[in-house]
């Protein structure tokens, strides 16, 4: 990514996604594959007057522990991370992989342990943004890792990211403001309604969405973002779904994913490949089976799979669901160490209907409703 590319995005997750201002601590999470954008970071943090602490992740780390550690060692949590959660004003969270399949050789049981033992301090984490006394977002920095699972080129996925984060228009913000307004419009109608149905091929599913608040995304929690969801009743989620690009989640890729629900919870689970995977990842607590989030992607300058879940749940014509825990915030109070985000998509011959009016068709809201 170019220096004035870099320089850009900096700006933009420093001054309107998260809102740095006098005497802020903000924390940056990321690589050293990210090093351009961390300077740029803190550079920026710096002039609207707030206090930069940079964490850097270092190659391996995670690989090794989750194959060599014991179980107190997997269970331990650095206590200088829950202290940044706690003390932080903001966090900027960048991603930026040597290896986005670095933990495929691991054993699930072990991936789960791992999640289980900070399912705490993200509770903390997402109770504080919800309370607004931290301000987070999480982003991305091109990496050839990355690149090659979107089968682009470094320049090709450039220009990718540039885009989908509307970097290459004369003033960002202006657009991100402009796409959250219509969002928030969206998500006012939609906090009327009751009942979804989504219908695909070999998909129909019915969620139940009454009382639930609709959250519209402009880039202030993800960048980019572009979408709305909600938490559906937990017990309401009835049907099957069928997704149709292949699911990543903790360094492991699983194809083909085919889930039936009955009573909100899922009581059949297929994948075409990474079952076993899909199968323990289900049964890391008792909330992993059912729904904590449904959404619709609403980004239409993401048109294509990147295998980056960060942009790939925001492609303009689909819908995500994500297994296990809830964002508050949406009035979902399911509870897990999981938070799976799974995206289907309906721009070829997909519908979705509200209280029984079919109110979106082909990937697109029909026009009263959009």
């Amino acid at each position: 990514m170019a220096d004035e590319r870099t320089e850009r995005l900096a700006q933009v997750l420093v001054d309107y996604s998260t809102e740095v201002g006098e005497g802020d601590l903000v924390v940056v999470d990321t690589s050293p594959l990210a090093a351009l954008l961390a300077r740029a970071l803190y550079r920026r943090v710096l002039d609207a007057g707030g206090h930069p602490l940079v964490r850097i992740s270092v190659d391996g780390a995670t690989e090794a522990l989750l194959s060599e550690g014991s179980d107190d060692q997997l269970e331990w949590v650095n206590p200088a991370r829950k202290e940044d959660y706690e003390r932080a004003d903001a966090r900027i969270a960048v991603e930026a992989s040597w290896n986005s399949r670095d933990l495929t050789g691991i054993d699930p049981a072990r991936q789960a342990v791992y999640a289980r033992a900070r399912e705490g301090i993200r509770e903390r984490y997402l109770e504080r943004a919800r309370l607004g006394e931290l301000r987070s977002v999480v982003s991305a920095y091109p990496t050839h890792a990355a690149a090659q699972d979107a089968e682009m080129s470094l320049t090709q996925y450039e220009d990718f990211v540039f885009q989908a984060g509307f970097l290459d228009q004369d003033d960002p913000v202006a657009e991100w403001r402009k796409l959250g307004k219509r969002l928030a419009g969206l998500s006012k109608w939609l906090d009327k309604r009751r009942e979804i149905r989504v219908v695909g091929e070999n998909t129909d599913l019915t969620l139940g969405v009454a009382g639930r608040t609709w959250i519209p995304c402009d880039g202030k929690e993800n960048f980019p973002d572009g979408e709305v969801f909600t938490g559906p009743e937990e017990t309401s989620v009835e049907g099957r779904i069928c997704f149709t690009y292949p699911a990543t989640f903790s360094g492991r890729l699983v194809r083909g994913v085919d889930l039936r629900f009955e009573g909100g919870e899922v009581v059949e689970a297929h994948a075409a490949d990474g079952e076993s995977f899909l199968r323990e990842m289900l049964a890391m607590d008792g909330g992993a089976r059912r729904v904590g989030e449904f959404a619709f992607g609403m980004n239409d300058a993401v048109q294509e799979f990147t295998g980056h879940t960060l942009y790939d749940e925001k492609i303009g014509g689909t819908v995500h669901l994500a297994l296990g825990m809830s964002y508050p915030e949406s009035g979902g109070v399911n509870q897990s160490a999981l938070h799976w985000d799974l995206v289907c998509d309906l721009r070829s011959g997909g519908e979705v209907y509200a209280d029984g009016e079919i109110v979106y068709r082909d990937g697109k809201f029909l026009a009263e409703h959009n």
